[in-house]
């Protein structure tokens, strides 16, 4: 970019700036803001907490995603079934960068690295939900949630949450429900769970 063109630049925390180049040089560029516009938090937050798929691809496809549906924190947790215990949180956050430039976002959802069940699950939120394969619990997601809140989504492994850690999520305040009939993909549920919650609010 040459001085005088015109740049777009965001902070990721809600504000937008108009800008023009004032240096181009190889060993630095500056830029004079000429507009700024704040974009305010939304009325309802949503959080996800995956189990961390051995396939590493499809957290990379899920934040992608998630990030463009909209989304304001993105939690990875260890579960008992879990078969991938760590990730690359810089390499997750750089997706969600570009997915939020991408997308036309100026807030930056937060990226937590990977955490015990126990300690996502002992976090404080208006409304709770683990979604659990269950072919008798007619609670789904849509029905349970309310709008303008601030949610905590679940989402396990590959092999799902054992009892224990079912039993845990509920002493702690969290509603089991389901996203539908069908056994879903891990990353497929939680594109599905971010998905209901954002149409609940629309």
């Amino acid at each position: 970019m040459q001085v005088g063109e015109v740049l777009h630049v965001t902070d990721g925390a809600g504000n937008f700036y108009r800008a023009s180049v004032a240096i181009a040089d190889a060993r630095k560029c500056t830029f004079t803001i000429q507009e700024t516009t704040t974009t305010p938090p939304r009325a309802f937050n949503i959080a996800l907490a995956i189990a961390p798929t051995k396939n590493i691809d499809r957290m990379e496809w899920l934040i992608e995603k998630a990030v463009e549906v909209g989304v304001e924190e993105i939690q990875f947790m260890l579960c008992q079934n879990s078969e991938r215990k760590t990730i690359n949180r810089e390499r997750l956050l750089k997706i969600a960068v570009s997915a939020m430039k991408q997308s036309s976002q100026y807030r930056l959802p937060l990226v937590h690295d990977i955490k015990p069940f126990s300690e996502i699950v002992a976090a404080n939120y208006s409304q709770k939900f683990i979604c659990y394969v269950d072919s008798t619990n007619p609670n789904l997601l849509k029905a349970q949630a309310q709008p303008n809140q601030h949610y905590l989504v679940l989402i396990g492994p590959e092999g799902d949450f054992r009892p224990g850690e079912l039993e845990l999520a509920l002493q702690n305040g969290f509603s089991k429900v389901s996203l539908g009939p069908t056994r879903l993909r891990t990353e497929t549920a939680a594109l599905t769970a971010c998905q209901t919650l954002n149409f609940i609010n629309l």
